[in-house]
């Protein structure tokens, strides 16, 4: 089994919120790895929009990311891809 992980940090102003929590359990579904985002309190799957809320990340939040299946590397790219274009924010 492949396992992919890594650590980013939030770097957009509002951080993770209903849009951004919802971006980014779209690109975790497209993904036949379990996906597992992580702060220093508590790990949620990074399918599920409220339990990516439910960490409060806020600008410059390192979280762990975690991905294992047989498109883990693949996985941990795309949300580390999307964590550090700032979703998309112009900010």
């Amino acid at each position: 089994m492949n396992v992919a992980e890594g650590t980013v940090e939030i770097k957009n102003k509002s951080g993770l919120h209903v849009r951004t929590a919802a971006m980014m359990a779209k690109v975790a579904i497209r993904f036949l790895s379990n996906i597992t985002i992580a702060d220093s309190k508590a790990t949620v799957n990074a399918r599920s929009a409220v339990g990516l809320m439910s960490l409060g990340a806020r600008i410059g939040t390192r979280l762990q990311i975690k991905a294992v299946g047989p498109d883990a590397q693949d996985a941990l790219a795309a949300i580390r891809k999307l964590i550090n274009e700032k979703f998309g924010d112009q900010d």
